[in-house]
Parts: structure tokens; sequence; C-alpha cells
């Protein structure tokens, strides 16, 4: 058989496998977030651009609003991933090394995870391998013009849409151009200006929904990367940062990843094939590692280095392991300790079904608990207004269990367009995406001679409040003694009325307090 076909075979049982699981777990509040924005379509978002709601969009409307729905693109996006890596390596090296190539990234803890949940990271990876690609089979035909120029800023510019940390493949392929003499000609040629051009036309949509919007992605932005109180230099952070990339992406095979690009380094200006793959991977990686000076970036942040960074590891351990024995075993004990991992990264029951017990809080409790927790919450809900004979309306503590239970209510029974099934506490602060979705407490434009409630007029408001006088349940996690102040004085009256408690393994997945709010007034000003 040869090696294309069998990385093929590979690929397929693997995506069959992948597509079998999807809807084994409750969503993790990401994906229950992403799938409200899928709901509301918009150019931009509080954090993200468009992309990720546009694919769940697409895939809900196939397949239903469920998590097989939700997730489907994932494993999708994860074999085209697999085989654009096994072609670009065969491309650049050996369809051997293509092999090795998707073997080690689907054996990846960290890729199993993202071939699983849907997130901003499948999609972000797949186009940024894409985008390098195409960026390369520009440059082969230089200095004669490719169409491969537009395509590539087409591709970069779709990953921007997806996650902001694209455009930084921009400062790679600036790079890749200044630093071989042979391509530093295409700064007075066309192509490169086709490529910054077509990027340029994809950052339009989030710009201007920035501009209506205060600028909040960059505010979140600076907030995400913990310099909202300055730089400083944290020795515990960085040293996180590491521990966390060994765990997330398998220990050996970490470090020879990290050992092959440092390996690779006196190669890079004698070998265009080491110095674009270098230049791929280390903005990324620098930019992250910077960050984690003053916080540890999360590993899934700079993955899209590690593609490039991967391409360099097993070009340099290739010949290597093919003549020593002792590195053929200890790659093969990398592989097998990945799988074990990204075995166990997807379902802990393995570990908890042995009758071991975790030494830390379940990872996979963020997609376990939420349907039944929603389900008693519907319950309640129901009984409650057949006792008082009003429709009561759901606020939760934050946007996590907002997300999870609008997605999960059996009857979700939004306000009016727009509404959230679930909204979260009022504030004056932006908070996120339910921040500029209709809220409970803003105003509406009042209809000739329709009744105020409580018979108070809003002459300078010029509306009313259709949730005057109306009641809420108030979800928060764990047990309270009281809600928060805007609860308790948005409302005339608050009573806990119900605590919900889902177990797994005789452990405590889920507590949810709930209130009675009643006869809401809207805060004081």
């Amino acid at each position: 058989m040869s090696t294309t076909r069998a990385v093929w075979l590979f690929i397929g049982a693997l995506t069959a496998i992948r597509l079998s699981i999807l809807p084994t777990s409750d969503l993790e509040f990401d994906e229950a977030h992403y799938w409200m924005w899928s709901e509301r379509l918009a150019p931009a978002y509080y954090s993200k651009g468009p992309g990720i709601a546009v694919a769940i969009r697409a895939s809900t409307a196939i397949f239903g609003a469920n998590e097989f729905g939700v997730r489907f693109f994932s494993p999708v996006l994860a074999a085209g991933t697999s085989l654009l890596l096994f072609y670009f390596a065969r491309r650049l090296f050996s369809a051997q090394a293509g092999f090795w190539a998707v073997l080690a990234l689907n054996l990846t803890p960290i890729f199993n995870l993202g071939s699983f949940l849907m997130t901003i990271d499948p999609l972000s990876i797949f186009f940024w391998l894409a985008a390098m690609i195409a960026f390369w089979l520009a440059v082969e035909k230089s200095p004669a013009f490719s169409w491969f120029w537009l395509l590539s800023g087409l591709l970069v510019g779709l990953g921007f849409l997806c996650k902001y940390t694209n455009a930084l493949e921009i400062v790679s392929v600036v790079l890749v151009l200044a630093l071989a003499p042979r391509l530093r000609q295409e700064f007075r040629r066309p192509g490169f200006y086709l490529l910054l051009g077509s990027f340029l036309l994809c950052t339009i949509p989030p710009i201007i929904w920035n501009a209506q919007h205060v600028w909040i992605t960059l505010r979140h932005l600076q907030a995400r990367g913990s310099l909202k109180g300055g730089f400083g230099f944290h020795p515990f952070e960085l040293a996180a940062f590491f521990g966390e990339h060994f765990l997330a992406y398998s220990p050996l095979l970490f470090l020879g990843l990290a050992w092959g690009v440092i390996g690779s380094w006196r190669r890079i200006n004698q070998q265009f094939k080491v110095l674009f793959l270098f230049w791929f991977g280390l903005p990324v990686f620098a930019f992250y590692f910077l960050l984690s000076l003053n916080k540890a970036a999360a590993p899934n942040w700079d993955a899209l280095s590690m593609l490039a960074f991967g391409l360099l590891a097993i070009y340099f351990w290739r010949e290597r392991v093919a003549s020593h024995v002792g590195l053929r075993a200890g790659m093969a004990v990398a592989l097998m300790i990945g799988l074990l991992m990204s075995a166990l990264a997807l379902d802990t029951d393995l570990i908890r079904s042995a009758g071991f017990k975790l030494w830390r809080r379940d990872p996979s409790d963020r997609m376990r608990g939420w349907k039944s927790a929603t389900v008693a919450v519907e319950i309640l809900r129901d009984d409650l207004e057949k006792k008082s004979g009003e429709r009561l309306f759901l606020i939760a503590d934050a946007r996590d269990r907002a997300s999870e239970i609008s997605f999960y209510l059996q009857e979700k029974r939004p306000e009016g367009p727009q509404h959230p099934p679930v909204y979260i506490v009022e504030s004056q602060d932006i908070q996120n995406q339910f921040s500029f979705w209709p809220r409970y407490d803003q105003f509406v434009e009042a209809k000739p001679g329709a009744p105020v409630a409580g018979g108070e007029s809003y002459s300078e408001e010029n509306g009313v409040n259709p949730f005057v006088g109306r009641s809420a349940l108030w979800i928060c996690q764990g047990i309270r003694d009281r809600p928060p102040h805007n609860i308790r004085v948005a409302f005339q009256s608050t009573e806990p009325v119900a605590i919900i408690e889902v177990r797994r393994f005789g452990e405590s997945v889920r507590t949810w307090q709930v209130f009675l709010c009643r006869s809401y007034r809207t805060l004081p000003l």
C-alpha cells in the first residue's frame, strides 16, 4: 500500500470515529456561547470575528441545533488540516515525512481536543496552514506571477475572521520575503500587494463593527493579555507557560519538537525550507512567549506556530531516527504517551472507571452536567409559573451558565427579536457579547396608548421597560446567602427556591442555586 493511500485511510477512519463521538458529551461553554453567536449573525463580536458563528450556523442548518450539529466541522477541519500537512510535507521532504507529521499531529492531546470541540482554533489552524501552503506555491513560481499570491492573502484574511492572531501570518510573509535574498524583489512586484490587499479586505467587517461598538475588542484583548495593570517579569508565569505546553502537547512530543526547532537554527541561512518554516513559526510563538513573561498564555494560543515548527522537527529528526535504534524506541514511546494522553483528555472516565480518583478537578467536567441541570431549571420554572400564573424570565450570574442554559432549554421562549433566552445580570459595564444583545434593563419606545407598568411614565427616556413588574429566576454557581446587589435592588424581593446538583462518580459536577426574584423595578438612577 502506498504511503499516500495509508494516510487517506488513517485520516478517514479517524474522522469517522471523531464524528461518531460528537454527541457523547454536553457542549463546553465556549461552544454554547458561539452557538448563540451563530443564532445572531453579525460582522464581528465582542472578542472575535464572525468565522466561528458562520461555521456553526452552516452546520446547525444542516444537522440541527444539537451537539453533533454544533461540532460537525471540528473533525472535518481536523481531517483537512491533516491532509494539507501531509501534502505539504510530501512536497517539502517526502511522503514518509508527511506520514510521520500526520501521525504526530493526531496523537497530540491538544489537537485531539480541537478535533472534538468546535471553537475558533480548528478554523484558525486550518486557514493558517492553507495560507502558508498557498504562499509557498506563490514563491515557488517567483519571479513569474501567480494567483497564489491573491489566494494566500484571502486565506490569511479568512483565518483572521476566525481568530485575530492569524494576522501575524502577514509578519511571517514579510520576514520570509525580506530574509530570502532571491525573494526581496517581490516587494517591487504586484503579487505581494495582491496578498496584502485581499487580506485587508477581510479586515473591514470587524473594523466597522468595532468602530460602532467603542473598539471593545481592543479593550478585551488588552485584558486577555493581562496588560491593563502594566507589564512585568514574572518567572513563575513563564514556567507555567512551558509546563502547560508539555502537558497539552505531550511531554516527549513537545521536547522533540523544541529540540528539533533549536537544532535546525544553524541551517536557517543554508536552506530556504528551514528559513521558511522557521519564520512561519517564530512570530506567533515569540509573541506569546513575551506575553508569558507577564502572565502565562494558554497552550492553544500559540498553536499556529506548532505547524511549521512540527515540520521543522520532522526534518531534523527523520534521518537521525532512521539510523539510531534508541531514537526509534524513544519515538515509539513518545507516540504511545501522546495516544494515551489524548484518550484521557477526551474521556477521563477511563481513569474513574478503573477506580482511580483524579488529583484535581476533572477538566472534562466543562462538558458535563449542563443539560441535566438545565432540565431541572426548566421543570422548576414551569412549576413556579403554574403556581403564580405569571411568565418568568431567566437571568444567570455569568455568560457560561447563560449560554449553556440557553442552548439546552427545550422551550427557549425569547422575549423578543434577538433576545437571548437567558440574560446576564444588568450592568453599566460591557462584559461580553450579552452586553450588545437586547437586555431586560433596556427601555423600548412606548406604543401610543399602551398602558405603562405601575402607571409610571418615562418621558425623559421616551420609552418603557416591558420587564417592569415581572418576576425572574436568577441562577448562580454554588450556594450563596443572597444574590448580588444589582439583583437585590432591581427586584422587590428575592428568595432561594432550589439548589440543583449534578453528581457523577460520587462527586459534584454542577451545583446551582436558584432564587425567585419578584417584581422587577429597574435599578435606581
